[in-house]
């Protein structure tokens, strides 16, 4: 099974327990393939640093704990953002610059065909098989629906945190040349999100419990920490990740990603250790 996260630094804390639901809620034997695509463009921000060394040195033992034959491949695409989207009317884009990654795809022959895409802030409360094992052959991708876009903009219109992708499919109709010659062009209100879904050709939409934004059902798949409407006491939003664990007892009183979160807790200690 083959999984790809893209960031820089600061999306240890996102891969490493996205990660570990993932191998902790899985019963499948076959090995994991996890990429992590992150570059260096520090000069537009001092914390736009790519994932280090040492991140990657934790996240693999981490992985490998699973199974010996799992793997972390890191890939450098600082050299092609810089052709590609340096100077773009979308890089300043409403998260940051490593959102627009993932739209390198089919430039990286590294990429198998079949690739499951997943933001950081993600966690699996049951099976990644359940996900994994939809049929994309016809499709270019499969993805649910967004939460909130789905009453205010389209039906239909998807959330891009989670996608599973076909590449061989999305390299015969050219759906991430597409988006990329969006992102050059024209300023979108979610760069990639949006750029995809224009680009689309022909996708699968997804029951919303493989990527639920809001809550945490019993037959919820995925759970995607993303921001998130409150209206008590106001109406207001708050943006709680799942590494805020404090807060995220206390807001959502989860209980259903303990172990992980306590494994996390110590892969986070030791590559502090290491760094000091």
């Amino acid at each position: 099974m083959n999984i790809l996260y893209a960031g820089n630094y600061k999306v240890f804390d996102g891969v490493m327990t996205s990660m570990l639901s993932v191998l902790k809620r899985t019963k499948v034997k076959e090995p994991f393939k996890i990429f992590i695509l992150t570059m260096d463009v520090s000069h537009l921000k001092e914390e736009y640093k790519p994932i280090n060394e040492k991140q990657l040195e934790v996240l693999s033992l981490a992985a490998k704990k699973y199974n010996k034959k799992n793997e972390i491949k890191c890939i450098d695409v600082t050299d092609i953002y810089d052709r590609e989207f340096a100077g773009s009317p979308n890089e300043q884009c409403y998260c940051s610059p490593y959102t627009l990654l993932r739209l390198f795809m089919d430039m990286l022959p590294e990429i198998p065909d079949k690739i499951l895409y997943l933001d950081a802030d993600i966690m699996f409360q049951h099976d990644v098989e359940l996900l994994y094992s939809h049929d994309v052959t016809e499709y270019e991708y499969a993805a649910a629906r967004d939460h909130y876009g789905k009453y205010l903009i389209n039906p239909n219109y998807i959330n891009a945190g989670v996608i599973l992708f076909n590449m061989k499919k999305c390299r015969e109709t050219g759906l991430f040349e597409k988006a990329r010659e969006l992102i050059k062009i024209k300023k979108l209100t979610f760069a990639d999100q949006s750029a995809i879904i224009r680009s689309t050709t022909k996708r699968k939409v997804l029951p919303q419990k493989f990527n639920d934004q809001k809550f945490l059902h019993k037959s919820t798949v995925v759970r995607h920490f993303s921001k998130r409407l409150f209206y008590l006491p106001y109406p207001h939003t708050e943006n709680i990740k799942q590494w805020h664990i404090e807060r995220m007892k206390k807001v959502f009183k989860y209980t259903q990603f303990d172990d992980i979160l306590d494994e996390y807790l110590d892969w986070k200690e030791k590559l502090e250790n290491e760094q000091h």
